[in-house]
């Protein structure tokens, strides 16, 4: 429980002391070695009092050794840190060890520490969020829902970084303002926590500002989506759709802690989710490949009476118009057409793209096969007397029998 110059005390799973006082060195050392078990599991160390204090977190015993001289990072670090009576420490998975420091700023002032471990909803969420959207990100890539939520959630997000480039712009490039750039991205990531730690009071205190930019800002997004409109072209939807695809991966690695189990999730779902295009080609190579008599010859299905009139008229606008491109091909011998034909002028009225059909023929076709027409009743007077005839004969076979 000591350390080098140091008292530092020793934390386990679910440890929880209370009634600490003044500065002291804590040491978290994780013993367990990482499974599938612990795929949402997440380690936390809960610091907790009725007065602020400060929390700086280290690797190991040495570099809590050296929280105790001044350095520049040290100093740097300790002004990061801001004050506060509650803090959680999130301790990686993979890490050995885990060590901080916790400094009263009225060293009389009772504080607790506690060690959990449990099951991160927020973790497995996110991992939910990341297949759901791995797996749908075609149908969202052309949903205009999708397109106008996202397009307006990113305006408001570009907005925000927009006016603080404006903001680095507008500051002096010289003088004390370089001691900033210093920090560079520490500073920029502590602003960050802080904005994201003082969200819910920021939401509360100060709502109708967030109200107002959330409005103008997502109507000027809602307006420059709605004057560009959807994407159409297909190659947009496309890279859109490998875009939610690659985001939705990174979202399913975000959302599992174990590496191993991470990549075999993605790579399981990146194999169903594009195991349709090997199968195909498997079933058709093992058509092909497979003897002759162990193909099942499936009964060829009958023209509906609908398909054949819509079919025979099809066929008859293609081959009319295959008839019209040989008429004006180089290939085809006018002349000795001309004299072979009896009305050459409606030869060439139809090569001009006329009807090949005069109004006399296509009524007298009607009248002769339409309803009602003569053929028409001819096959329906047919038809009846031969059932008549058929009547006939089972009445014939039903006497001669009773005879017998």
């Amino acid at each position: 429980m000591s350390g080098n110059k140091l008292s530092i005390i020793n934390l386990k799973d679910g440890q929880e002391l209370k009634a600490l006082k003044k500065q002291q060195y804590f040491c978290y050392q994780n013993s367990k070695v990482p499974g599938w078990r612990e795929t949402w599991i997440r380690i936390q160390i809960q610091v907790c009092s009725s007065k602020e204090f400060k929390v700086q977190v280290v690797q190991d015993e040495e570099e809590l050794q050296e929280l105790e001289y001044l350095s520049f990072w040290g100093v740097v670090q300790f002004f990061l840190h801001e004050h506060s009576n509650e803090t959680t420490i999130d301790v990686n998975l993979f890490s050995t060890k885990t060590c901080f420091r916790v400094n009263p700023s009225d060293p009389e002032t009772l504080y607790a520490v506690k060690v959990m471990r449990r099951i991160d909803i927020y973790l497995f969420l996110v991992f939910l969020a990341g297949l759901l959207l791995f797996f749908f990100a075609d149908t969202l890539s052309r949903s205009q829902v999708f397109y106008y939520s996202a397009g307006m959630s990113t305006g408001m997000i570009a907005s925000l970084i927009i006016l603080i480039f404006i903001i680095a712009r507008l500051l002096p490039k010289r003088g004390p303002f370089y001691v900033l750039i210093v920090g560079g991205w520490s500073f920029s990531f502590y602003l960050i926590q802080l904005v994201f730690r003082n969200l819910q009071l920021i939401l509360k205190d100060h709502w109708h500002y967030v109200l107002g930019y959330t409005a103008v800002v997502g109507f000027v997004s809602f307006a420059v989506c709605y004057r560009y409109g959807p994407l159409v072209e297909e190659r947009s939807i496309n890279i859109l759709s490998w875009v939610l695809q690659l985001f939705g991966l990174l979202l399913v690695y975000s959302g599992i802690q174990v590496q191993q189990v991470a990549f075999a999730i993605i790579v399981a779902s990146f194999c169903s989710k594009n195991l349709e295009y090997p199968v195909r080609l498997a079933f058709s190579a093992y058509n092909k490949l497979r003897p002759s008599w162990c193909r099942k010859v499936e009964p060829r299905r009958l023209l509906t009476e609908e398909e054949y009139q819509k079919q025979g008229e099809v066929e008859t606008q293609r081959a009319l118009e295959e008839l019209r491109e040989y008429c004006g091909s180089p290939e085809f011998n006018a002349w000795k057409i001309v004299s072979r034909i009896q009305s050459p002028k409606r030869f060439a009225d139809f090569i001009e793209g006329s009807p090949h059909l005069m109004p006399n023929e296509v009524s007298s076709h009607a009248q002769e096969y339409g309803l009602g027409g003569s053929f028409f009743e001819e096959e329906l007077f047919a038809t009846d007397e031969e059932e008549e005839e058929e009547e006939e004969q089972e009445r014939q076979r039903m006497i001669k029998h009773e005879e017998v």
